[in-house]
């Protein structure tokens, strides 16, 4: 089984040892959950309930209000307290349903119930997953259901699991692909059962040998379905990186995967769809990686969305004695810093990662020496430092000609520049300038 990977990309300290031979632990929320209407990408979702209103495990409380746009499922029961902006991860206020839970847990009727996939039509499967919730879990938050309803079924080749998990110190889909092969690989073949002539990969970096035998293993007599052996380099677990390794086939900003004949999805998008279809329960509940030098007990965890992050913490042991310099929401290299843990875990909430130096804080950016290092490792093949120069004069259509739109703010040109440069930062910046300024002259 070859190894694959691409042109560019770096070498981070990886970070998965403090995590990765746990098993999955769970943590159960206390009294008051918070439900953000805007989980995804697109409109937000609109409530469906009121306040007073009592409500139970697995039902509907916010109802997709666009073709691009996903439902909000209760993960608990319990009454329907408010209905207000809170503050979430993002640093924004969103509109949200606020739940007390009763502690009861009690599922709408079905809840729970296994059927049978082969027995269901290809448009039943999708609005299952339509009804659950299910979005992208590696952090985009795309609807699952728009993903797997593209303009012609007939034309998607491949149906990929990216098992990469290229982010350093996240472990939460290794631990998943050891502890859950069998539905990981029953949840590809509903995926496939809605495509005729798809094949599906499981594509997997080779730090992760064990789930790679485990699944190869699983998947050997399986005719459609084969295990992808992938160099571990990061940022291999991209979403174009991941279908150029396993197809040969690219993709570029105004393309969607459909457009090059794959869906790619996440391990837990995958077994949120084998969830919902084959157990009928709903997306309520995610896999985070609590982890870093000033992680008490770097483990992951099963949590509820609407659980507070602070909450999560405090059950996990809390951090090392001195606490931690910095707090990350995500992975070191495209994480969010966290100022505020009174915020409620969604369905692209993937870790809370602690570390006792701020590493950033403590080097200060200086001029650009030119080295080149950002161009080398760039794995979209573009020039950081010239793109930089566009940004910092806000000249947006230097950056665009410069093909800054095709960055997708992975960080590695920030992560090697050596004059500590923010690039990544300058970017993410400059591509919402040009979104916004597209949308005001539509």
């Amino acid at each position: 089984m070859g190894k694959s990977t691409f042109r560019g990309g770096t070498h981070p300290y990886e970070g998965k040892e403090l995590s990765m031979d746990n098993p999955i632990q769970t943590v159960m929320p206390k009294e008051e959950l918070v439900f953000p209407m805007s989980q995804h990408i697109g409109a937000p979702a609109t409530p469906t309930v009121s306040v007073g209103d009592t409500v139970k495990m697995g039902q509907i409380i916010g109802e997709a209000s666009g073709f691009i746009s996903a439902n909000i499922v209760s993960s608990v029961s319990g009454k329907v307290t408010k209905i207000e902006p809170r503050l979430t991860g993002s640093g924004a206020k969103v509109n949200c349903v606020v739940i007390e839970n009763d502690g009861e847990y009690q599922g709408v009727d079905g809840f729970g119930q296994e059927r049978d996939y082969t027995s269901l039509s290809k448009d039943e499967i999708r609005q299952i997953i339509k009804d659950a919730g299910i979005v992208g879990m590696g952090g985009a938050g795309f609807p699952t259901n728009v993903k797997v309803t593209p303009k012609n079924e007939d034309e998607i080749e491949y149906v990929i699991i990216n098992g990469a998990e290229c982010e350093p110190y996240l472990t939460s889909d290794y631990r998943l692909m050891m502890e859950k092969p069998e539905q990981l690989i029953t949840g590809l073949k509903v995926l496939l059962s809605l495509f005729d002539h798809a094949q599906g990969i499981i594509a997997v970096e080779d730090n992760k040998p064990e789930a790679i035998s485990r699944l190869g293993y699983l998947t050997q007599n399986e005719e459609k379905i084969s295990v992808k052996e992938l160099k571990t380099k990061y940022p291999q677990g991209a979403e174009r990186q991941v279908i150029y390794v396993t197809t040969g086939r690219k993709i570029y900003s105004k393309m969607l995967p459909a457009d090059a004949g794959c869906v790619v999805d996440n391990v837990q998008t995958v077994l949120a769809v084998y969830d919902a279809v084959c157990r009928n329960i709903p997306s309520i509940s995610r896999v985070m990686t609590l982890t870093g030098d000033a992680m008490m007990r770097p483990q992951n965890y099963e949590v509820k969305f609407g659980m507070s992050h602070a909450e999560l913490l405090e059950e996990a042991g809390g951090l090392v004695e001195g606490g931690a310099e910095k707090l990350i929401s995500g992975g070191p290299m495209m994480g969010m810093a966290m100022y505020d843990l009174n915020v409620p875990i969604t369905k692209t909430s993937s870790s809370i990662l602690a570390m006792s130096k701020d590493e950033v804080a403590a080097n200060a950016p200086t001029n650009c020496i030119r080295c080149g290092r950002c161009v080398s490792v760039c794995p979209s093949h573009l020039v950081p430092h010239k793109m930089a120069l566009a940004a910092a004069r806000s000249d947006l259509a230097a950056f665009e000609k410069l093909n800054g739109m095709e960055c997708y703010e992975c960080g590695t040109c920030t992560y090697v520049c050596p004059a500590k440069r923010r690039l990544t930062q300058s970017f993410k910046q400059a591509r919402r300038a040009v979104m916004d300024n597209a949308r005001k002259n539509k």
